[in-house]
Order: C-alpha cells, then structure tokens, then sequence
C-alpha cells in the first residue's frame, strides 16, 4: 500500500513538474524564423519556423512544419499522389542555426508582439501539435505548407484578429509567377514545374496567398497588425546570419534550353535531309511519338490520378498528346492509313493551340521547351505532305 502511494506521489509530481515547465515566464518571446533559399530545387523556396526562447526556464526551441518520413509505407507512392502526410518537427535552437549557417542560408528573426497569454496559447498549441498523434498531415504546396502553416497558427493564437497588410512593393501576380521568380527560368527545376503543373497555377493569387512562399511570411508580418491596428503583430526585426556571396558557376551549356535546342537543331536537319531526299527517318519518329506519349501518360495520370490540385488543367498535353504512345505501330506499317495523316494534322492545330494559350495567358510554359515544339512543329509538317505524297 505504502509502495502505490509512493508511485502515485511520483507520477503526481513529475506530472506537475512538466506542466510547470510548459508554462511560459514573462521574460518569454516568441517569433518567427525566415530562413533564404539554398542552392537545390527543394530548398529554392525558403523555410519558415517558431522560436520559442524562454531563458527563466531554459528553453530555446524551434518549431517548424514540412518534415518527411522517408521510412513512411510507400513513401514514393505517396508523395506522387499527394497522399504523404508531412510533420512538424521540433529541434534545439542552436542546432537549427548551426544547420542553415553551415548551408550558407540567411537566417531573420521577427519577435511577435504577443502578450503572455498569447504567447502561451501559441505554445500550447504547438506543444499540443507536436504530440505523435498530432504531427502528421497532409501537405499541400499553396495553401498548406512550412509558410502558410505559421500563418495559421498566429492566427489561431490571436484569435483571428490579424490583419495582414500587403507589402509596399507589393505585385499582383500568378502562383506560377511567384514560383518562378525564385528560380533561374532557363533550369531544369524551373523547366519541371512549367511541365508538371497546370494552367490552375497561372491564375493571380489573392493577396494573403502570397504568403506560401517563406520570404513573403516575412514581408506580410512585417507589416500585420492587430485588432484592427491596435498594435504591430512584429516588436522587433533582426538579421541572425546573412548568406555569403557565393559565385555561381556558368551552367548554359547544360541548360534545357541549350540542350533542346540542338535536339531541335538535330530534329530539324534530320527533317531537312528527309525532305530531301524524299524518305523518312522511322526511328525519329518512333522516338518522338513515344516520349512524347509517355510524357503524355505522365501529365494525365499527374492530373486525374493524384490529389496534387496544382496538376490540374495542364495543357502540355497539347505537344505532349498522351496518344501518340498508342499510334506508334503505323510507323511499322509500309503504307499508314488514311486516318493517320489527319491525326497528324490534328497534331499540327494542338501545337497552334498551345501558342494561342500562351499567348493569350491560359498558361505559361517552359521557355526551355521552345526549341523542342519548333521541331515538333516542322517535323509534323513534313509528315503530313510525305504521308500525303504516298498515298
């Protein structure tokens, strides 16, 4: 008897005693991380996190959402679908700028401008979300992500009651836009995104939806008030760590452009001497139609078969027609069908159509392609009068 009362007196007070230390003093301070872009496509956009820094009682803890579990059951599956559930982590300060400094990435601070209370309720929450049956959840790149994830919680903290003012620099623009004003438009991530994501994405963002990128949570809080501007949501700015200048070597000759542009270039003379010599290149051709298929196949299947609502409404399926994969065998055939010549005629409108869309602003594709689409373009004209000629 004497035992179990002991043990209940144990547990009792170490119960209390972790409660005590979840309890903020009023020397306490919370605020928000920024944290610049890296030198790899998954880090271009920054990275956002809470510091929660409370010397009475020895904590200086980040908080911050978009951690992964490679370990995770198909983990691959998952994430191409749109299905992983990602995490917050929490890591010790310290660590957390010894990690970004020794990756050469700028680190700012903002202190939030909260009373204890909201301090405390902020904490609570991420101490609440931190618990194993609270971490996970389902990652969306726009609205559901490191950045927009801080914005939430402020709000959840202060009830509602921020107001985010837009930045005196502040543009309209595009999500796409937004996105690629972070990257080198002539690179293969920036070429990957034009081709995965769809003409949903060149629609303007409303203002407060800027803020999924990292650098914009900065400039937003910077000037977001509170209660209709009784006060400033940030007390104070600082620069922890500022990314040295580092020289960027000069990478044209393996650019998508360069690249695509002597495929086009090899495309177009192969055309040429074709044209010529009144023959066709079969395995040019078989070539074309099948990675344009596939690529086709992929742009579907991201589109329909995933939960990812940036993938919608992608019109690269116009040079990348998913059909194409399907007709390969009248390459085979020693005289196609007559039906063949007018789908490469359809090919033909599909290209023009895709210059109209971009035009027009329907959606912006990648400038790496062009090359690529000028062949496409030639190469189909002179199949439709060789195919046309044979008959």
């Amino acid at each position: 008897m004497q035992k179990t009362l002991l043990l209940l007196f144990l547990f009792l007070f170490a119960e209390i005693s972790h409660a005590q230390q979840n309890i903020l003093s009023e020397q306490a301070e919370i605020s928000v991380l920024t944290v610049g872009p890296g030198t790899s496509l998954n880090d271009a956009f920054g990275h956002n996190a809470f510091r929660i820094k409370d010397q009475i009682h020895g904590i200086d803890d980040v908080y911050g959402y978009g951690e992964y579990n490679f370990d995770a059951p198909n983990f691959y599956l998952k994430f191409a679908q749109g299905k992983l559930n990602y995490l917050i982590n929490k890591t010790d300060f310290n660590k957390f700028y010894q990690v970004y400094v020794y990756y050469n990435r700028t680190i700012k601070e903002q202190v939030l401008n909260l009373s204890l209370s909201e301090k405390q309720k902020l904490y609570n929450f991420l101490l609440n979300n931190y618990k194993p049956e609270n971490r996970a959840y389902l990652y969306e790149f726009f609205f559901d992500n490191c950045a927009t994830k801080i914005k939430d919680v402020a709000n959840i903290a202060l009830n509602n009651t921020v107001v985010f003012n837009a930045p005196e620099d502040f543009k309209e623009a595009s999500f796409r836009t937004l996105i690629q004003n972070n990257l080198n438009r002539n690179s293969w991530g920036s070429l990957g995104i034009d081709l995965a994501l769809g003409s949903v994405i060149d629609k303007k963002a409303g203002t407060e939806d800027h803020m999924f990128l990292p650098e914009n949570i900065y400039n937003f809080f910077d000037n977001a008030t509170i209660k209709n501007g009784e006060r400033s949501l940030v007390k104070d700015s600082r620069v922890l760590f500022i990314q040295k200048k580092i020289t960027e070597p000069n990478s044209f000759l393996t650019s998508p452009i360069f690249i695509f542009g002597i495929i086009g270039l090899l495309i177009i003379f192969i055309t040429y001497r074709d044209y010529k010599n009144q023959k066709q290149s079969k395995w040019l051709d078989i070539t074309l139609f099948t990675i344009t298929g596939i690529i086709g196949i992929v742009i579907l299947l991201l589109w329909f078969a995933t939960d990812h609502k940036g993938t919608h409404q992608n019109y690269n399926l116009l040079w990348a027609f998913a059909l194409n994969a399907l007709v390969i065998g009248q390459f085979f055939r020693e005289k196609v069908r007559a039906w063949f010549i007018k789908y490469i005629k359809l090919l033909v409108i599909l290209l023009c159509l895709l210059i109209l869309h971009w035009v027009i602003g329907v959606q912006v594709f990648a400038i790496g392609l062009i090359p690529l689409l000028i062949a496409l373009f030639i190469r189909y004209l002179f199949l439709v009068k060789y195919f046309t000629q044979s008959h």
